[in-house]
């Protein structure tokens, strides 16, 4: 299953092309709903040859950009492993597409860059966590939103305490690949030696076995800056703490043996502590908006804001869902021109702001208006 990341995004930013082709549709993950996205991918690839070809592209062009996306539409077995929402995004030199833990809207443009503004809300306050649970019997990594959870195969990630040690040679342990593992049941004990939870021994094995999860989890987060919770008995976490290399390791862990929970119950212990994590630097920054209004330092106006986030001066964008502005930047002169209806080549002024804020490491806030100051479509607040 293509699940976005950090870097797919950046990729899908920086690409433009005049045949930047984007498709949102809902789906469904089980019962004859799943029928439908296939049903309205279909529909959406109609429109989309019938949209070439009114642009001057020949049928036979048409046909065969828009190739993979019919294999897609018939793939059965795509359609059998599905999510809330689908995204595809398609181009003479780039077809991905992507199952989105978040609900969307039917949706087609053909235009210079890809559409992204429906996947904002996942860098916001209903963006992704990560939930480590860890035992010295299993360890699962789960990628979570507020409403939905997907555990994530693991690679170079011993399944168990026992598996990671085997070994006695340290640098073999580091060439153990999880392919090769007998299973994640079998028990811990024989390491201990007849030394007891507390030892040094005892410690010194578990922060062993912590070091070989973190170093293949810096391959499976090496581009994300999602937070990411761990969830293990209490005595783990301080270890685990001492083995991690994870930037966005939450300070608060979940306690508890995680083995008896499922990762639906994992998800719904650790969303309060992911919305809090969200919020606290989302706050701070609505803190500071109300002070330096007037200033010169915040706006509400998207000839302002495309700008300023084009030359990195936004610290902290707030949208509302659904809000938006057709028009043109030049980026040589920084002027930006705003229409009533889209002309030719137009695009989303709101898209871009949100695009170029994140390019330039500024934070993109989905919410609706009353909790965007003064309940507008768009603030903006500068860094300087």
């Amino acid at each position: 299953m293509n699940l976005l990341t950090n870097t797919d995004l950046k990729t899908l930013i920086n690409f433009q092309d005049d045949l930047c082709i984007t498709i949102y549709l809902p789906t469904f993950r089980a019962g004859v709903e799943t029928r439908q996205g296939r049903i309205r991918l279909k529909n959406l690839i109609r429109e989309a040859e019938e949209r070439l070809i009114n642009r001057g592209m020949r049928s036979s062009q048409a046909n065969h950009l828009l190739e993979p996306l019919k294999k897609l539409s018939i793939d059965d077995l795509f359609w059998q492993h599905q999510r809330d929402g689908l995204a595809i995004f398609l181009a003479p030199d780039i077809f991905n597409y992507y199952h989105l833990p978040i609900n969307l809207d039917e949706f087609l443009q053909i235009g210079r860059r890809f559409h992204l503004k429906p996947l904002f809300p996942l860098l916001s306050g209903n963006g992704l966590f990560y939930i480590l649970a860890l035992s010295q019997n299993a360890v699962r990594l789960l990628q979570c939103t507020r409403s939905s959870v997907i555990e994530l195969e693991l690679e170079n990630i011993p399944h168990s305490m026992s598996d990671a040690l085997q070994f006695d040679d340290p640098e073999r342990q580091l060439q153990y690949h999880t392919n090769t593992l007998e299973g994640t049941n079998r028990q811990a004990a024989a390491i201990y030696h007849g030394h007891g939870v507390g030892t040094d021994d005892s410690k010194e094995n578990i922060l062993r076995y912590f070091r070989l999860i973190d170093r293949g989890l810096r391959e499976i987060l090496r581009e994300e800056n999602s937070p990411l919770f761990v969830a293990g008995v209490g005595f783990l976490h301080p270890i685990y703490r001492e083995a991690n290399t994870y930037a966005y390791l939450a300070a608060e862990g979940i306690p508890g043996n995680p083995e008896e929970l499922s990762a639906e119950d994992l998800r719904t212990t650790a969303w309060p502590l992911a919305e809090q994590y969200f919020r606290q630097a989302e706050q701070e920054a609505l803190n500071r908006f109300g002070p330096l209004k007037g200033t010169g330092r915040t706006t509400y106006n998207i000839i302002e804001a495309a700008p300023a986030a084009c030359n990195g001066r936004i610290e902290a964008l707030f949208m509302a869902p659904g809000a938006g502005q057709w028009g043109n930047f030049d980026s040589q002169t920084n002027a930006v021109a705003v229409h009533e209806q889209k002309e030719s080549d137009d695009e989303d002024l709101f898209d871009l702001t949100a695009i170029q804020t994140i390019l330039n490491g500024g934070k993109v806030y989905v919410r609706e208006h009353d909790e965007i100051p003064d309940g507008q479509d768009l603030a903006a607040l500068f860094r300087y």
